[in-house]
């Protein structure tokens, strides 16, 4: 037999090889800081997706005197229907302070829910013993600490002018707006060096505006707005139109008083004590007038 010819393999040839695999890259060991490169690092989004900040806020401040369900929500419907501006569908925090004992969950839903029928939104318990922060946690509700802090004497007994809150025993209203109780939401400012003249607002306070003076009166150049609100801690001076809102008095000064060229305020109070514009004679409406308080009563009288 003749001899097998051995063939070779053919020769690979370089151009043929495929093309490189990329390596993997070694897992980083450790110690080492090495940074990627911007072009292959992933990006990052540290900004939160939603913001959140503490500030003042409108709410009202119900005291409960008498532990009456119909009754309380027989008043606050009655403010709903005289000043729905004011009052439809306002947040209120339920203050059980005034009473000797702290009613049962059963009892407080109840309450509740004849507010919310009523048309107002109950969002709080003002902070009080150990027993209302428990029925708190049973309803579901936040406790708002110190909320009548700032219309409390020092020694912590509460002056009935100065409580800024929807009196319910009473048939004169003893009543803030949702307004004074924003006043508490910041740190007490210390009061303005003698001399010195109080908090000058020289442009228009318009719908959703808040202008504060603390520990000073407040004078406002020209008009407050519908919707608007002018507090001071003490006297209000407008010298155009009102027809927002305006509470002077705001710590419980009695002494405070307000001061306008235009009335036609949806809502006025000194120390807490208020009225409503359906509450204030026709004849008044639109016209210079100034409003004191007397003996827990609200006065308002022309000016010219």
């Amino acid at each position: 037999m003749g001899a097998r010819a051995l063939r070779r393999p053919p020769a690979q040839c370089p151009l043929a090889d495929p093309a490189p695999r990329a390596r993997p890259r070694a897992a980083p060991r450790d110690g080492d800081l090495s940074v990627a490169s911007p072009s292959t690092s992933p990006a990052h989004d540290y900004e939160p997706a939603g913001e959140l900040k503490i500030g003042q806020v409108g709410i009202a401040n119900l005291r409960v005197r008498t532990l009456d369900v119909a009754r309380l929500s027989a008043e606050m419907a009655d403010r709903v229907k005289r000043a729905p501006k004011l009052f439809a569908r306002a947040a209120v925090i339920v203050d059980f302070g005034g009473l000797a004992s702290t009613p049962d969950a059963a009892t407080a839903r109840a309450l509740l829910d004849g507010l919310r029928g009523a048309g107002v939104l109950p969002v709080a318990l003002a902070y009080g013993s150990s027993d209302n922060e428990k029925l708190a946690n049973e309803l579901g509700l936040p406790l708002l600490a110190k909320f009548r802090a700032q219309y409390e004497s020092t020694a912590g007994a509460a002056t009935g002018a100065a409580e800024a809150a929807i009196s319910t025993a009473s048939s004169q209203p003893v009543a803030a707006s949702a307004a004074p109780a924003k006043a508490q939401a910041k740190a007490p400012a210390p009061a303005a060096p003698a001399g010195q003249p109080g908090l000058i607002q020289a442009t228009p306070v318009r719908s959703g505006q808040q202008v504060y003076a603390d520990n000073r009166d407040l004078t406002v150049l020209t008009t407050v707005g519908a919707g608007a609100e002018v507090i001071a801690d003490g006297s209000v001076h407008i010298y155009g139109a009102l027809r927002g809102r305006a509470l002077a008095g705001a710590q419980g000064n009695e002494k405070a008083r307000i001061f306008c060229r235009a009335f036609h305020a949806e809502l006025v109070a000194i120390a807490g004590n208020y009225k409503v514009l359906d509450d204030i004679p026709k004849e008044l409406h639109g016209k210079a007038v100034q409003v004191w308080l007397e003996k827990e009563e609200l006065k308002i009288a022309a000016l010219d």
